[in-house]
């Protein structure tokens, strides 16, 4: 049996919305920004009507969508577009050091160039951000707060309306990275107060290269610098010819979520937790990573004690999981977000991420139960320290 719980890498793309998107590849090939001809047209209606999709699923105004490659580049035009646009007001941001690496290595990137300076606010041990640090955080020059829905790690929720309230309160622009979040988790960007929010269409069985920012346009205005110059798109937020046939998909992507998202939810707990109770039942020393309650519905993060991570997954595979980010898998380095939480070394190399999708079934979880606890049980074997351990 080959199993598939990566959903938080990526996730298949839905037939349905392969279907919406063929004849945008062959038969509506135009280019949405020709303006004077049928071909030009039907595209751009294609994008328009993709554009209020992906503002229904989190309570937005379609024009206040702005199309990206994906949530890297959304969460990049977010960061860097309000710091050069408010560089008079102030140059300070607040965020976590467990977010994506996308929002820490930009934040990083622009304390590095004295653009901007950074306030890392921690997490507790569950990898929950306190609001009432981020207020203590906030100067007369902060500019921007950054704090992700879903942790893509450990799958924590953070407690975004309290944070959008107090980045309100402060008249604080607040961004969210909302790529592992949308379609699992309800987003409504007016009551959590939300200025900015980034997607991603394939965390959402849609194509990989396509992404959305959602940028304010009203009550308070959100603007932004463009990072990409020549043409004026997007409003002028963001130049480059659109990939109409992923925008289409996305969009597709987005409305066949928010109409599954309740059954999908219940469905993936329920795996989820079998995938948590069996492995638990089967194992000892293992730690739950991430709030026991507060979390994605799909994620379960575990370090297992005695063996290495790599290991593990190497011995697995007709199993797809992961050691931590997908964007991150190239670094020998423990993950930045098992460290932010407070796991020592040993333990955060010791850590599985299992991404439970929509296409999952028990019988699958059941096959993963006993492959992990197999191998486990022999990776345990090789070990001297659990030997000794055991002979105590």
């Amino acid at each position: 049996m080959r199993v598939y719980l990566d959903h938080h890498a990526t996730t298949p793309v839905d037939p349905e919305v392969l279907a919406a998107m063929l004849p945008y590849f062959t038969e509506k090939f135009g280019n949405p920004a020709s303006k004077t001809h049928l071909w030009g047209w039907e595209a751009d209606e294609a994008v328009e009507r993709a554009r209020g999709q992906v503002a229904d699923l989190i309570g937005a105004r379609p024009r206040d969508i702005v199309w990206t490659s994906g949530a890297t580049e959304s969460d990049n035009l977010a960061i860097q577009g309000v710091v050069e646009f408010y560089a008079e007001r102030g140059d300070h941001i607040v965020t976590a050091a467990t977010e994506h690496k996308a929002v820490v290595d930009c934040c990083k990137a622009l304390e590095r160039a004295g653009r901007a300076r950074v306030t890392w606010v921690p997490v507790d041990g569950n990898g929950l951000v306190d609001p009432q640090e981020v207020r203590a955080a906030i100067t007369d020059r902060t500019v921007l707060v950054t704090i992700m829905h879903a942790n893509n790690e450990i799958g924590t929720v953070q407690p975004i309306a309290e944070i959008g309230a107090v980045a309100r309160e402060r008249d604080v622009l607040f961004h969210t990275d909302a790529a592992q979040s949308a379609g699992v988790l309800p987003i409504d960007v007016e009551a959590m107060k939300v200025d900015l929010l980034s997607l991603s269409a394939h965390k959402v069985y849609g194509p990989k290269g396509c992404g959305a920012l959602y940028v304010r346009g009203r009550q308070p205005r959100a603007r932004l610098r463009p990072i990409l110059y020549g043409g004026g798109h997007e409003r002028g937020m963001r130049s480059g010819t659109l990939n109409v046939p992923g925008i289409v998909g996305m969009g597709a992507a987005c409305e066949l979520v928010a109409r599954r998202r309740d059954g999908d939810v219940v469905r993936l707990s329920a795996l989820r937790d079998r995938l948590r109770e069996g492995l638990l039942g089967r194992i000892s020393d293992v730690k739950l990573n991430g709030h026991p309650t507060e979390r994605h519905p799909g994620n379960l993060n575990v370090s297992v004690r005695f063996i290495e991570g790599e290991s593990l997954l190497l011995a697995l595979e007709d199993i797809a999981v992961s050691s931590g980010s997908a964007c991150t898998t190239a670094s020998l380095e423990p993950s930045h977000v098992l460290k932010g939480i407070g796991l020592p070394d040993g333990l955060a190399q010791g850590s599985v991420r299992f991404g439970v999708g929509r296409s999952n079934t028990e019988a699958e979880i059941d096959y993963v139960i006993e492959r992990v606890a197999s191998e486990v049980a022999r990776l345990r074997g090789l070990s001297p320290e659990f030997r000794m351990r055991a002979s105590v």
